[in-house]
């Protein structure tokens, strides 16, 4: 069977559905040649299979509540933003915070300087220290 031409979705690569699908046909195929889900997707479905799932896009950002309060200490090498960025002091202070922390989150991930934070994760990700770094 061909494969299916992916959706245009952001450049993101295949959708999981897609990428299931796929994936089912390649197994009947016999051509996985032994690789695992995990592997397949990451190697087959395109740029979202490596993407950090838990951040969105500038865009897509939209503030809903506050982040919870942070458990865990930020990893060694990791900065945060001492003040909203300039560029947002016209939304409410809980936008501007998300904003100005998503800002550095991405500067952060492009310069590979995470590390291993994630955008919200269990504990405290980088959004709950970010955003109590900025209240305090």
């Amino acid at each position: 069977a061909a494969p299916a031409a992916p959706a245009d979705n952001g450049g993101k690569g295949l959708s999981m559905a897609e990428c299931s699908t796929k994936y089912q046909a390649a197994k009947t195929a016999n051509t996985l040649n032994g690789m695992k889900w995990n592997d397949f997707r990451k190697t087959e479905c395109g740029a979202a299979a490596s993407d950090d799932d838990t951040v969105p896009a500038a865009d897509e950002a939209s503030y809903t509540k506050e982040p919870a309060k942070p458990t865990t200490a930020a990893p060694k090498g990791v900065t945060f933003p001492s003040a909203i960025s300039p560029k947002y002091t016209s939304e409410t202070p809980g936008k501007g915070r998300m904003h100005t922390c998503l800002d550095q989150y991405y500067a952060l991930k492009d310069a590979n300087s995470l590390g291993g934070l994630k955008w919200i994760q269990k504990g405290g990700g980088f959004y709950s220290l970010c955003n109590a770094k900025l209240k305090s």
